[in-house]
């Protein structure tokens, strides 16, 4: 059995049918989200978009915003001067550009303010059904420990992602790994002891070597 099938494997052992976290009901209201989500915890973003969601459910209702209006609907999120600046510049450039709907592809969303490749990856893949890698903190993480990736960048680690697993997988790799960087392949203590890719992780390799 090739590697990146038995990787697979194991993770979807560890991890049944992983889902994006954050709530959402419509493409721009998962973009909203992910641009919230930055340096900041899917179940905290959860907490604020309700009362978000029913004031401003769609891009022109955000458009015309200024970001104190925006704000204490999002201050608890983290940097919300930045993120009520990207939320409302991509607002309106969804009105202005693309009749107020979610582009659907990965270079017309990285054109958004606030949008780069990762939260493009997410949007294009969650709210679209692409073939993507979004490589966040515990995809960067994940995948560098168990050594599929050894370069530096999200960027690079997403190409190197692309190459090692099938475009069919991409998307649900993706989930699988930051599921496995939450819940087993924590930052500070993964609990190697419930994992089941031990046998192909070279950072488990490296401790049990020490």
């Amino acid at each position: 059995m090739e590697k990146n099938v038995r990787i697979i494997s194991a993770l979807r052992k560890m991890h049944d049918n992983p889902v994006c976290e954050l709530n959402y009901s419509s493409p721009f209201e998962l973009l909203v989200a992910v641009i919230l989500s930055a340096q900041c915890t899917d179940k905290r973003v959860n907490l604020i978009t309700p009362a978000l969601f029913e004031a401003f459910s769609c891009a022109k209702d955000i458009a015309n915003l200024n970001a104190d209006e925006l704000i204490p609907y999002i201050k608890s999120c983290g940097f919300y001067n930045n993120k009520a600046k990207s939320i409302i510049s991509a607002s309106k450039a969804l009105v202005e550009r693309f009749n107020g709907k979610v582009p659907a592809t990965i270079e017309e969303l990285t054109t958004l303010d606030g949008v780069g490749r990762k939260t493009a990856n997410v949007i294009y893949s969650v709210a679209f059904g692409g073939n993507a890698i979004a490589v966040d903190t515990h995809v960067f993480r994940v995948s560098r420990r168990i050594g599929i990736a050894k370069t530096n960048t999200a960027d690079s680690v997403e190409r190197e992602l692309q190459q090692f697993f099938p475009e069919a997988v991409w998307s649900e790799a993706h989930h699988l790994l930051i599921h496995h960087g939450r819940y087993i392949c924590m930052a500070r203590k993964p609990v190697c002891s419930e994992c089941l890719l031990n046998k192909e992780c070279e950072y488990y390799s490296r401790k049990e070597n020490e």
